[in-house]
């Protein structure tokens, strides 16, 4: 019992102690965007690689999303002969949840682990020690640009996400399973309002902080040489996928109180 109570202690002291240098190192990161000029090259290529790079793979997942999406909420409907309101539900489900989920767990999984391995990477060849030798802060040159860059370029996505995913749904419904087109339209017209859009570019814009937090702290303080970086790679994207999840319940819940659905 004794053993029991040491190990579930040590867990919670290794969690508090996680939280806390997530917590320094966002408060650092947001330090230095107020008071240091922002590296405007180093923000462009982050823009390039985390957004631009990105979109094959986004926009792929979305229309697979919506199709599918679409043929599962018609076999459903139909089964009470309200097939003209699969478009609504699956507008308003990519526009609140699908997207905004699938997206953001994409990008920790492709961005996230991209940002582990290079900056752990670096702290073991001590490229990092470099550069602080230089005088040169850590955060501010390697944190800060990818920061802008995914708050810029995970919104985006997601909207583009959106867009296809239920371009997607009214071919498989409409074409395919031969919904009435004008019903499908007006129905989802009517029934999705701005505020599901916002809903769910409001979430991302919360995700984007967490992945790039996450995946920066993983590699700023990696250690053990390739076996450390392929670990910290490893947590960064199980981590973020874990604390995008359990936030999206959260965010979720409160944005229902200060914007009802």
């Amino acid at each position: 019992m004794e053993r029991l109570f040491q190990r579930f202690g040590a867990g919670t002291l290794r969690f508090v102690d996680y939280l806390g240098s997530v917590a320094t190192l966002t408060s650092e990161a947001f330090r230095s965007l107020v008071t240091m000029r922002p590296r405007w090259r180093e923000t462009t290529l982050q823009v390039y690689s985390i957004g631009v790079r990105s979109l094959p793979v986004v926009l792929l997942t979305g229309a697979f999303i919506g199709m599918v999406f679409s043929a599962q909420s018609y076999f459903q409907f139909h089964k009470v002969r309200m097939d003209t309101s699969t478009g609504p539900a699956v507008s308003i489900a990519l526009s609140r949840e699908l997207a905004p989920i699938i997206t953001s767990l994409m990008i920790a999984g492709r961005v996230g682990a991209a940002m582990a391995a290079e900056i752990g990477t670096m702290r073991v060849t001590e490229q990092i020690d470099a550069l602080r030798s230089m005088a040169v802060l850590p955060v501010e040159y390697l944190v800060v640009p990818r920061m802008i860059a995914i708050a810029f370029s995970l919104p985006l996505l997601t909207a583009m996400s959106i867009a296809i995913g239920i371009f997607s749904g009214y071919l498989v419904g409409v074409e395919v399973l031969n919904i009435d087109g004008a019903y499908y339209l007006h129905n989802m017209y009517i029934y999705t309002e701005d505020k599901d859009i916002y809903t769910g570019l409001i979430k991302v814009f919360i995700f984007a902080f967490l992945v790039v937090f996450i995946s920066c702290r993983e590699g700023l303080h990696c250690e053990g040489g390739a076996e450390g970086v392929g670990r910290a790679t490893t947590e960064a994207v199980v981590n973020s996928s874990i604390a995008i999840l359990i936030t999206n319940f959260f965010v979720t819940m409160l944005l229902s109180k200060i914007i009802p659905p």
